[in-house]
């Protein structure tokens, strides 16, 4: 190209060709250019520490004294003593060298906790616990709802509305509620969140009294008390929950209202579409079998509607778990 261009010009070269001039000047320059001369890449800087003075940075990075020292702690350390060894992003880089680039000061590690896995075969083996707040008439006023649900069954075993969340009022509920259903305190197991009333040594010492097994949830954890949960959510998100209580009897009177219907009416599809109460009274079994004989009668009458074969009906699950263990999954 270079040398056709030295014979017919640069502009008939590049037009024969189809070539950019822009491109040829370009290439022209950059081979007129002064050569630089070759850095090999083991070249050292003679910016950079030495050998020595690099080992002697990481080790007052190691030592006692700066172990848990972030490295900018140390720079302005070292500062304020007349000491500089080098910058505070060559002390980061040395440490990134090293693979010790990661948190250096000294920190409160969470204590392990052990997820729950609480097994229910039949009503009154786990209870579930918590407390849900219900805006008052005005900004910043509440009002408190504990609730006691058995995970079996569904069923709201016990329930208060009240002006404070206080473990006092917790440990009233929960030994009314196992007096009011004579459950076996020793065969019970209640679940709850790590919520002020539930970790208190009040309701602790009931526990204790009694002789109940207690399991908390882990932090930051909601499935690990998703039977509470969803349960408020049925409270909150059904149509007619005011935005707003106008006092504790409001409250109240919408809780005496709810409840009832929830757990004698209301077929909760977790449990095969029957009502909390049926299921914990053991009246499931007597339902299904009057269900699966009307479908019966419906799959004789026009078999040709169910082209899946029988209908059967939902059937009550056996186990229950919070969180069942892999092998159960």
């Amino acid at each position: 190209m270079e040398r056709l261009a030295g014979v017919v010009g640069v502009a008939q070269a590049c037009s024969a060709l189809s070539f950019p001039r822009s491109t040829f000047y370009r290439w022209r320059k950059a081979a007129e250019a002064p050569q630089q001369p070759d850095v090999s890449p083991t070249t050292r800087s003679p910016r950079r520490l030495s050998e020595p003075e690099e080992q002697k940075v990481l080790d007052l990075l190691h030592s006692e004294r700066f172990v848990d020292a972030a490295p900018a702690q140390v720079w302005a350390t070292l500062l304020d003593e007349g000491i500089y060894l080098c910058s505070e992003r060559t002390m980061y880089r040395l440490l990134e060298r090293s693979g010790e680039n990661r948190e250096r000061r000294a920190q409160l590690e969470h204590p392990p906790y052990e997820k729950p896995e609480l097994l229910a075969s039949g009503p009154n083996q786990v209870w579930s616990w918590d407390v849900t707040k219900l805006l008052g008439p005005k900004k910043w006023t509440y009002f408190y709802l504990f609730v006691v649900l058995d995970i079996f069954s569904r069923y709201v075993v016990g329930w208060m509305v009240a002006e404070a969340e206080t473990a006092a009022l917790g440990e009233l509920l929960l030994s009314e509620t196992i007096a009011k259903h004579e459950v076996d305190p020793t065969t019970l197991t209640i679940h709850a969140d790590r919520g002020v009333p539930m970790t208190s040594k009040l309701v602790a010492q009931l526990y204790a009294d009694l002789g109940v097994t207690k399991t908390h949830s882990r932090p930051y954890t909601s499935n690990d008390n998703c039977y509470s949960g969803a349960q408020f959510k049925m409270l909150k998100y059904r149509p007619g929950f005011p935005q707003r209580f106008t006092g504790p009897e409001h409250a109240k009177s919408h809780c005496r209202a709810f409840f009832p219907w929830y757990n004698d009416e209301h077929r909760h599809s977790g449990i095969g579409l029957m009502t909390p109460k049926q299921v914990h009274y053991g009246e499931a079994v007597v339902v299904t079998k009057q269900r699966q004989r009307v479908l019966d009668a419906a799959f004789a009458a026009n078999p040709e509607r169910f082209p899946r074969g029988r209908p059967r009906a939902p059937v009550v699950p056996m186990q229950v778990w919070i969180n069942p263990p892999l092998d159960n999954v």
